[in-house]
């Protein structure tokens, strides 16, 4: 009985620790089977192959991020003038031939991957470019460049790098299921057209301004504002004629940025090889959506 005596307050203190014990651990994350499936899901919702690393827009409301002193506070020209604003105005009739018109011009607008090296005027590619700078942007940033590639060796340069990492992207990277849903459309890691085009495009974004002083600019919706860019351009490429293939090669961004000697502030955003389509030039049978299909009247 002594000993029973002893021993009973060492039980419950062990009892009480093993308890405990179990207690947390049927807290901890991922511990039950609930707990494990959230786990799951998250890891599955955080994996997104198709989003490369390099592009992560970072803008943001207020200047962030390192030092104060590195960000300019405002824009010098604090009271922009307004002038007048008066566009030409057409006729109904007029407006609605022009409006099929157009649809029909960039309705025939496909994604061309057989690009003839024939040469391409290079001051038609100027135009296209200060075409696509007319898009709108966050407070008039313009945080676009364009970066046009003619020289051979260069663009050599640049199909070894995205075919590099193109043929990791669809090896390892971008999944069963995406690179099943690009069977149909033949296209692979082999990126021909980069050697062969007269042109390459690439267009990076401008995460932020840097101006002469050195101070950072705020580039507001930066990745939005160049994405509708690169939409004008497309048609002012539509518009003359020429052809093209949206581009956007996973992880390849950081070093074609070094290829081209661009600042660190520049993302790769999109490549596009331009010229005219070749003679045998084919394009998969695909049919767009319907006008009910796409618009919503309310």
């Amino acid at each position: 009985m002594a000993l029973l005596s002893v021993l009973t307050p060492a039980l419950a203190l062990v009892l009480c620790m093993v308890v405990g014990f179990l207690f947390l651990k049927s807290r901890a994350p991922g511990t039950s089977p609930q707990g494990a499936g959230q786990a799951k899901a998250a890891s599955e919702k955080e994996f997104r192959p198709w989003v490369d690393q390099d592009l992560q827009d970072d803008t943001e409301i207020t200047t962030g991020g390192g030092d104060k002193d590195e960000w300019v506070e405002s824009d010098d020209e604090k009271d922009l003038a307004h002038v007048p604003y008066s566009p030409q105005r057409y006729p109904e009739e007029t407006m609605l031939q022009r409006s099929k018109d157009f649809y029909s011009l960039m309705n025939q607008r496909r994604s061309v991957r057989f690009i003839s090296p024939e040469p391409v005027p290079r001051e038609v590619i100027d135009n296209v470019i200060l075409t696509a700078g007319t898009a709108p942007s966050g407070a008039h940033t313009e945080p676009w460049t364009f970066v046009v590639v003619s020289d051979p060796e260069t663009k050599h340069q640049i199909r070894l790098i995205v075919e590099e990492e193109e043929e990791v992207n669809y090896r390892q990277r971008m999944g069963d299921k995406w690179v099943h849903d690009l069977a149909r459309l033949r296209t692979n890691w082999i990126k021909e057209y980069l050697d062969v085009a007269p042109y390459l495009i690439l267009v990076f974004k401008q995460v932020h301004g840097i101006l002469p002083n050195g101070k950072k600019k705020t580039h507001y919706y930066n990745e939005i504002s160049v994405s509708i860019s690169c939409g004008i351009l497309l048609a002012a490429l539509q518009n003359v004629g020429l052809v093209t293939v949206t581009s956007t090669p996973l992880n390849c961004g950081p070093q074609l940025r070094l290829l081209l000697k661009r600042p660190t502030n520049e993302k790769l955003l999109m490549l596009l090889p331009v010229g005219y389509p070749a003679a045998d030039a084919t394009v998969p049978d695909l049919k767009r959506k319907h006008l009910d299909g796409i618009m919503v009247a309310i």
